[in-house]
């Protein structure tokens, strides 16, 4: 894989095997619920179609659910397909309803600098090059030039409130406590108006996105239909839940982002190297690039040799260098490898290093504390007896040397970015921190 995720582009393929990119996308699990399946099929087989998929900035990154449509653009892209895509600089001031609360209003300033994170994400899986070229939009900028008078007479006329009421994400906040306010209730007009938009100025046919967005992706084909008396179409790709019914692209209660800064390549990676046996090969459809073929294999070696894993490392290297870059997963694996005692740990980069003992339990301490003090910070240990009697038995490792004077301390024996790692056995491990 090449260093960055950009340059892997060149190396994407859809599978040959396949009759057509209806068939491919239908296999891999990205289709839930869509118009017309029949007219779609054709659709897509015929002459290039402009298609778009909206991501609104209601942070500075995008996360994992995002790159299910991120990788359904590329593949009707590599189809010959010209995608848009559209991060929404208005939709994003006034925030999609969740089934819950009122989503929190961030000013202007902050989500135009989160599009521009957004749009510089998107432009990054998609290719820039050649005649069916991604092209990035705003729709702040058809939305602000208009008056609310304008918006009521020539978009709101032509949606039904009680239509509007039926959607699923309005009812669920009609029952809830938190009720729903006029604002989140008209972005489903907003989204609506968008696909409008982008139908007669671009002409566009079809937009993507996730199947909890159906009736706001409805609302852009029911507008098209009233509006222009013409049909248009809509892809709602299914929300990606573990086989244990634990939502997808959590860890402990924080989101896993494609941006490297919010989380690391090495937790990245770690995150689809822990993958189920019973979700890997779904992921493998979903998320990669492998061949039908390819994928089978993996399949069977799932089934006939679990325990080698070999099914979640490709899934891990294959996700982490498209997102991230082949170095970028090297250097991971090189990490995780080191941390266990098969590298050499003083080689690893410093920020690398730094990202994965983040991942583990971790203290920050001063360079004169004792190794026995730290087993016991740490919770390798529950007690000072404790700590002495592993160091005694030679199961205390700091930096993958072992440690044999329970009178110990850190000392000098520092790793780059000032950071160590201590080992209780083989498999126990925990982050040291130096403060300067």
């Amino acid at each position: 894989m090449s260093a960055t995720a950009s340059e892997s582009l060149s190396a994407q393929r859809n599978d040959p095997t396949f009759d057509d990119v209806w068939d491919e996308i239908n296999w891999r699990g990205l289709v839930h619920v869509s118009t017309n399946a029949d007219e779609l099929k054709a659709l897509l087989a015929g002459p290039p179609i402009t298609y778009y998929c909206g991501f609104d900035p209601t942070a500075p990154s995008l996360h994992l659910g995002n790159l299910v449509q991120l990788l359904l653009l590329r593949r009707l892209q590599l189809a010959g397909h010209k995608p848009l895509g559209l991060v929404g600089g208005a939709t994003g001031l006034i925030g999609d309803p969740r089934p819950t609360a009122e989503r929190t209003l961030n000013d202007s300033e902050t989500v135009a600098e989160w599009v521009q994170y957004l749009q510089a994400q998107v432009s990054k899986f998609l290719s820039t090059e050649g005649d069916n070229a991604v092209r990035m939009v705003n729709n702040l900028d058809w939305t602000s030039p208009m008056s609310a008078i304008d918006f009521l007479r020539d978009v709101g006329k032509y949606f039904r409130v009680g239509t509007m009421l039926k959607k699923e994400a309005v009812s669920a906040r009609l029952n809830s406590d938190a009720g729903i306010s006029f604002t989140e209730f008209s972005y489903q007009v907003m989204q609506g108006m968008d696909f409008l938009e982008l139908y007669r100025t671009r002409d566009c046919m079809l937009q993507t996105g996730g199947s909890d967005q159906w009736g706001n992706l409805t609302s852009g084909t029911d507008l098209i239909h009233k509006a222009e008396g013409a049909s248009a179409h809509a892809i709602g790709t299914p929300l990606i839940t573990n086989s244990d019914g634990t939502k997808f692209g959590k860890s402990e209660g924080n989101a896993i982002w494609l941006d490297s800064t919010m989380t690391s390549p090495y937790a990245f990676y770690q995150f689809w190297l822990n993958t189920d046996d019973a979700d890997v090969v779904q992921r493998l459809k979903i998320f990669t690039f492998l061949s039908r073929d390819q994928i089978t294999e993996l399949e069977t070696a799932v089934a006939d040799a679990p325990f080698r894993r070999e099914a979640q490392k490709t899934l891990a290297f294959e996700v982490t260098s498209l997102v991230h870059g082949g170095a970028a997963t090297e250097a991971a694996i090189a990490a995780s490898a080191a941390l266990f005692g098969q590298g050499e740990l003083s080689s690893l980069d410093a920020d690398t290093l730094a990202a994965a003992l983040r991942e583990l339990r971790h203290v920050e301490t001063s360079a004169e504390s004792t190794i026995v003090q730290l087993l016991v910070d740490t919770a390798l240990v529950s007690s000072a007896s404790e700590a002495r009697r592993a160091i005694s038995q030679g199961g205390v490792y700091l930096n993958n040397i072992a440690v044999a004077d329970d009178q110990a301390t850190l000392g000098g024996e520092l790793l780059p970015g000032n950071v160590a790692v201590l080992r209780r056995g083989k498999k126990t491990l925990a982050g040291i921190f130096v403060s300067s």
